[in-house]
């Protein structure tokens, strides 16, 4: 079959990069220094044999051009030198030379790659100069603009590799952080439930055993809901080709939940929308329902004295607005460290990069009546 016959041609990679430009300068330049010596063979044969030693040396040092590139550089124009200087064949060794001022500025050695080629310049100008009748200013200025543009092409290379590198870098920091803000999210919820009905069970569990029961029961829900978002998290990371979930992805549908969660963990939540409520981008839903899931999972963990909380929704024409605010007490509303913005991805910090990342904004703080406040604008189309 044509797809089974048919092969997609690769560029080489590994030693085979190397060898294969260092074969094909050697080829040009043997082919070269051939035709030279067949049109004049007034030199001794000694000095020949030399001279094919340097083409060959000159031109296998390439090989190594990318592991040592100035190194290379160096030992190709003493090379060069001295075939030129010993050789009464014009050859085209110089090629090897614009191949390895091209790999040193290509490999960031943008000034050792000016001073080979200053070097090389002033050498054949010096040999011009000395009544080498094969060198005269047409030529030594036509060289000169072949080694300045091999430098500026390696440079050019090397600056879109520097700038491919950087900005894969930085979309890996940007994954981490995302992942590390979304374990966050997914996580530190139900683990604060958790952390609160366990303690409400235990304090229960001798006086009002019966209690008790009922804050067990929410432990067992809120476990079972966070291994059940790490799976999920944890699928998606893998990439594993599972079954299709079938359960509804974070959003405001599933505000129901967080505040059913909310309620078992002692806390009156009410929720009220004004406009008329739209269907909403999957980027802002997700960010809108984490905003209030780690809203109502900081009042849990860190509001003195707060039992009820409110949250507001506004369906606006270009953009949705969320405020929640609870009736704790200011003086110790959420820790300081959960309300500074060096938290790194979480609390505050974490909701603020959400928003900012769909070209929004969050603000949060002590209200005027009381209790603690965020307020979050997330625009439709980021």
């Amino acid at each position: 079959m044509a797809s089974e016959t048919t092969r997609r041609l690769r560029l080489p990679h590994g030693r085979t990069a190397d060898l294969v430009p260092a074969c094909g300068v050697l080829l040009l330049v043997a082919v070269g220094s051939a035709a030279a010596l067949i049109r004049n063979s007034a030199e001794p044969w000694p000095m020949t044999v030399l001279g094919w030693l340097l083409i060959v040396a000159s031109c296998g040092a390439l090989s190594f051009r990318r592991r040592y590139p100035v190194a290379v550089a160096l030992l190709v124009l003493a090379g060069t030198a001295a075939y030129y200087l010993t050789s009464e064949y014009d050859g085209p060794l110089m090629i090897a030379l614009i191949v390895a001022l091209y790999s040193v500025a290509a490999q960031g050695g943008l000034q050792a790659a000016v001073a080979i080629a200053a070097v090389a310049v002033i050498g054949v100008g010096v040999g011009t100069l000395a009544g080498n009748q094969e060198i005269n200013g047409v030529t030594l200025f036509m060289l000169t603009g072949w080694l300045v543009a091999m430098v500026a092409l390696g440079t050019m290379r090397f600056r879109q590799f520097a700038y491919a590198e950087e900005k894969a870098r930085r979309r890996a920091t940007e994954e981490r952080l995302r992942i590390a803000r979304e374990l966050h999210d997914v996580v530190g919820h139900n683990i604060s439930l958790i952390n609160v009905q366990a303690g409400a069970a235990l304090h229960r569990l001798n006086k009002h055993p019966e209690q008790a029961e009922d804050a067990l029961a929410a432990i067992k829900k809120s476990s079972r809901e966070a291994l059940r978002e790490l799976r999920t998290t944890l699928g998606v990371l893998r990439q594993v080709d599972d079954e299709v979930p079938t359960r509804p992805a974070p959003g405001l549908a599933r505000l129901d939940e967080l505040v059913a969660s909310a309620k078992s963990a002692g806390l009156d939540v009410t929720v009220h929308n004004r406009g008329r409520p739209r269907a909403l981008p999957a980027a802002a839903d997700l960010a809108a329902f984490r905003i209030v899931q780690e809203s109502l999972t900081n009042v849990t963990r860190h509001a003195r004295g707060a039992t009820a909380v409110e949250v507001r929704i506004g369906f606006g024409t270009r953009q949705l607005s969320l405020t929640i605010e609870d009736d704790g007490d200011t003086t110790g509303a959420w820790d300081r460290k959960s309300r500074s913005d060096s938290t790194g991805g979480s609390g505050i910090a974490g909701m603020r990069e959400r928003a900012a990342t769909l070209g929004g904004e969050l603000s949060a703080g002590p209200g005027p009546s009381g209790g603690f406040f965020v307020r979050a604008r997330i625009p439709y189309e980021s």
